[in-house]
C-alpha cells in the first residue's frame, strides 16, 4: 500500500494497493494524488520518502513540477519520517493484525473505512461530540 500524509493536519491519503509495486505504479499514484488534491497539490513544499526503488525520478518529477522539494530519509533513521512510521505501525497493529485480508479489493475497502475513522473519529451509537464548558 502507498500512503501519503499531510504533515500539518496528519490527514491520510490512500495512494493505492498492489501486490507488486513498480516505479510506474508509484508515479501513477502520485498523479492520482495531484488530481485528487487539485489546487492544494500546489501548496506541497516538501515530500519526505524513503530510499525505496519504487520512488523513481519520474515520481519525484510529479512533485517537483508543483514546486516541492524531495527529501530522502536517511538510511535506518525512522525518526526522520516519524509521522508516517507511526501510521504504518498503527495500520499494522490495528488493522492487519486483527483482520484476515482476503485480497487487494478487501484491503482497499478496509483501508478506506479506517481512513474515514481516522479523519472523523469512530461513530458509536448515542455518541455525541464533546462540548466546551461554559
Amino acid at each position: 500500500m502507498l500512503v501519503f500524509i499531510e504533515h500539518g493536519s496528519r490527514r491520510m491519503h490512500l495512494g493505492g494497493v498492489t501486490a507488486n509495486p513498480t516505479g510506474e505504479w508509484t508515479v501513477q499514484q502520485a498523479r492520482n494524488l495531484a488530481l485528487t488534491l487539485g489546487e492544494r497539490f500546489e501548496s506541497i513544499r516538501f515530500l519526505i520518502c524513503d530510499r525505496g526503488s519504487n520512488f523513481t525520478a519520474s515520481f519525484d518529477a510529479v512533485f517537483q513540477a508543483a514546486g516541492a522539494r524531495i527529501v530522502r530519509s536517511a538510511v535506518q533513521a525512522p525518526r526522520m519520517n516519524a509521522i508516517c512510521e507511526r501510521l504504518v505501525g498503527t495500520l499494522r497493529r490495528e488493522l492487519l493484525d486483527r483482520l484476515l485480508i482476503l485480497g487487494e479489493s478487501h484491503l482497499r475497502a478496509m483501508l478506506a473505512e479506517y481512513q474515514v475513522q481516522l479523519q472523523h473519529g469512530p461513530a458509536a451509537p448515542g455518541h455525541r461530540p464533546a462540548r466546551p464548558r461554559r
